[in-house]
């Protein structure tokens, strides 16, 4: 492991001072809190972003949500780094999710290197195919398990998953964990390449058909305990927010937290106090190790007469069974893993948990063990029981109802290596997971409830009214748009007053015809090139012009001095306030309802206060005999100028149009809704009624609606069985309607409207595909 020499560095720092309790105490506790408080500070400055798993903000990339920063350089050195040393502080933190975000960092770098070469990774359809096959490795290089890891990547971070990613995620998966334990073998932790945590069970009779009744108790039992976890971790998150006086304090002090929730959880885990009874001197792979371990630690609840090997002769204690030292285990690494996990440092949550669940496990198999200490008896034949097989169905069914996936059953195979307990892993996941999901989300659609991150929840179980509301209970019926007739006075209204990514574009006010949506950046580019600084700058020439060809003298023309009519100017910027425009891009505008980049939220708006940047001392004449015009009879040119063209209607002929934004009807189910926004990764849709613009609806709205909370307030409430229409007037209905489309359809059959360019070849193909 990456932080292997951590470990190796910290017992022997813990085992020089055996002589001395107070030096070892303090040894074990400044070790962990330096470490914590390095990761913690280290990622705040360098990237926030880092800090957390990185499941739940993976999930949301993939949906098509741009979250800011998430995928740059600084944040994969900062998540590098602090995972590092949180791993290295032997705190119940994992190391799965950052791997998942890890993976995703490089191959977003590498998309972006690979796309100075230009090519198919300039696509972004590309790129988000790249981050899902990223997902697989990061998981599959966590245990060296491939398979595992691709179905638990698409488990966790997609709702609908494309087929065609479905061997990129093996092929990258499979040569990350090969990679991963030939680095092992290289580095002589290992003579070959293994499973990560080898098992020896039986495998002509792995476990008895008597048996399969305490391997469903561990699933039910884990199902309950996975929703505990995570309500508490979310308890104690939302808690240290209500707490007012506590977070101003903490955000002010942003490495006492970490601090003293290290020195809390190393305390307790002292080995010669508290943590002689929790095995508080073995890390997380140790523990697990004796875990799976064959041989039962007890014989009828004794555990004089067994012979531990070195890591099971940690749970050895002379005043406390095994049972009594694994139930304080359970109990103590479950809230301080809840605890550990909402530290600002980059950590997961699916190592702890499975820990957790192999305890639990463990302890109904030495319970079995007890119950039945000769074995039990088929067919004349006395099989003992194995106390390991038990170890493994808990670890796979707790950590599997903490994250509602199945497939963390294929990691325990590849984990262990051995698939003798096929069977009962996978009755013991599936109750779990049953159980789990009727009570909490999983903990990463917990963490985008707590982030409050743009993602759409699933629609849940039994909530069958919900599949008779219609878009037009829910849209937002206030739409601002623009007409063919508006003028840049109203472009730059709706520029100053709604911050929006794009604005549907009618055909008129009256008919209210959906013609097309335009990016608010192109809006913000003709605003600029008609009423601009470099349009004023020409109408002050123009007037200048003017004025020095009526001023001239007829004696200038009899011989005299000549005026030189070429007036030249130059213009000085350092006392403007406004930054000019940026010119249009001529490459190919992206589609109409993408996310806006930060470049281009900083195009500048042009306003009237532009007028008194053109100041007298701006404009400087160096033609002879000449008085240039007065700073107030400029500012009032301007200003009347100004006024003129703002007044002028819009020319859309140099502006992209995207005549086909994403649309629903206003009959529309919330099923169908919800299903076309998680296909397609929309942020709103227009709703219109036989063509007409006649409301919105946005991921803020369709989340409402789904988690019951839409208010009454701006939104058209149905009555009871809405949904039940009178069926003998829809034909009447409908062909009338139909009839008025055809007509306002020929009406405007031959409006020109400008369009963006067509794809080329290799784009439609790969669409298409």
């Amino acid at each position: 492991d990456h932080f292997y020499v951590w470990n190796l560095f910290y017992k022997w720092m813990y085992g020089g001072l055996d002589s001395n309790v107070i030096l070892q105490y303090l040894a074990w506790v400044t070790y962990p809190v330096v470490l914590i408080s390095f990761s913690a500070g280290f990622t705040h400055i360098v990237a926030p972003q880092a800090a957390g798993s990185g499941i739940p903000e993976m999930k949301t990339i993939l949906r098509g949500v741009v979250l800011k920063e998430y995928l740059t350089l600084k944040t994969f050195v900062a998540k590098v780094v602090g995972l590092t040393c949180a791993l290295g502080s032997g705190l119940p933190l994992g190391k799965e999710g950052p791997f998942v975000h890890i993976a995703s960092l490089c191959a977003a770098l590498l998309c972006k290197f690979m796309s100075f070469f230009g090519g198919i990774y300039e696509n972004e359809s590309r790129n988000i195919e790249m981050l899902a096959a990223a997902c697989a490795v990061g998981v599959g290089c966590c245990f060296a398990a491939p398979i595992g890891g691709v179905l638990f990547s698409i488990e966790v971070t997609s709702t609908f998953f494309a087929v065609r990613n479905y061997w990129r995620g093996f092929f990258a998966a499979t040569f990350s964990a090969f990679i991963f334990r030939v680095l092992a073998v290289w580095n002589r932790d290992e003579e070959t390449i293994t499973a990560l945590f080898k098992t020896r069970f039986r495998l002509d009779f792995p476990f008895d058909l008597q048996e399969l009744p305490a391997f469903a108790v561990i699933g039910i039992a884990s199902g309950f305990g996975g929703a505990l976890f995570v309500y508490l971790n979310r308890l104690i998150v939302q808690f240290m927010r209500k707490q007012k006086t506590i977070n101003k304090f903490l955000m002010k002090k942003r490495l006492l937290y970490p601090a003293l929730v290290t020195v809390l959880i190393s305390t307790l885990s002292f080995p010669p106090g508290f943590g002689q009874f929790m095995a508080g001197q073995l890390t997380q792979k140790e523990t697990l190790v004796s875990f799976f371990d064959n041989r039962t630690w007890t014989k009828q609840g004794m555990t004089e007469d067994f012979n531990y090997d070195i890591h099971s002769a940690a749970w050895k204690h002379p005043q406390a069974n095994v049972f009594v030292i694994l139930v304080i285990f359970i109990v103590m690494k479950f809230w301080m893993s809840a605890l550990a996990t909402t530290l600002p440092v980059p950590c997961g949550a699916f190592m702890p948990v499975f820990v957790i669940g192999a305890a639990f496990g463990r302890l109904v198999g030495e319970s079995m063990a007890a119950w039945f200490p000769e074995g039990i008896n088929t067919d004349g034949t006395i099989y003992p029981i194995v106390p390991g097989g038990y170890a493994v169905v808990g670890a796979a069914a707790l950590s599997g109802a903490v994250t509602h996936t199945v497939s963390t059953a294929v990691i325990v195979f590849e984990l262990t290596g051995q698939i003798s307990h096929i069977l009962p892993i996978m009755i013991a996941v599936i109750l779990a997971n049953a159980v789990a999901q009727s009570l909490q989300p999983s903990i990463y659609d917990s963490i985008i409830r707590i982030k409050k991150l743009p993602y759409l929840p699933e629609l849940g179980w039994g909530h069958h009214e919900k599949y008779n509301i219609r878009v037009e209970d829910i849209m937002v019926r206030n739409v601002r748009y623009i007409t063919l007739n508006s003028t840049y006075r109203d472009l730059h209204e709706i520029l100053l007053i709604a911050n929006l990514k794009t604005v549907a574009l009618v055909e008129s006010a009256e008919s209210m015809i959906l013609l097309g949506s335009i990016e608010r950046a192109q809006l913000q580019a003709l605003l600029s090139q008609h009423v601009g600084r470099e349009r004023r700058l020409e109408f002050i020439r123009d007037a200048e012009r003017k004025r020095v060809s009526v001023v001239s003298t007829p004696s200038s023309e009899e011989g005299g001095p000549k005026v030189n009519h070429e007036v030249r100017f130059q213009i000085s910027t350092e006392e403007s306030s406004i930054t000019p425009a940026r010119p249009i891009s001529p490459k190919p505008l992206k589609p109409a309802l993408k996310r806006t980049s930060t470049a281009e939220k900083n195009i500048e708006i042009p306003t009237s206060n532009i007028t008194h940047s053109l100041t007298y001392s701006s404009v400087e004449m160096f033609a002879p005999d000449f008085r240039p015009l007065k700073r107030v009879r400029i500012s009032v040119l301007i200003e009347e100028w100004e006024e003129q063209q703002l007044d002028e209607q819009v020319n859309f002929n140099n502006c992209k149009i995207d005549p086909a934004p994403f649309q629903l009807v206003e009959r529309t189910s919330l099923h169908k809704t919800h299903t076309i926004f998680s296909l397609l990764g929309l942020d709103h849709a227009y709703v219109t009624s036989i063509g007409r613009l006649i409301g919105v609806v946005s991921l803020r709205e369709l989340r409402k609606a789904i988690e019951g909370s839409m208010t009454v307030k701006g939104v058209k409430v149905r009555p009871p069985l809405a949904s039940f229409r009178d069926s003998g007037t829809s034909g009447t209905s409908s062909e009338s309607e139909a009839t008025e489309l055809h007509k306002l359809w020929d009406r405007h059959s031959g409006l020109s409207i400008p369009r963006e360019q067509q794809p080329n070849a290799s784009d439609s193909d790969d669409k298409s595909q």
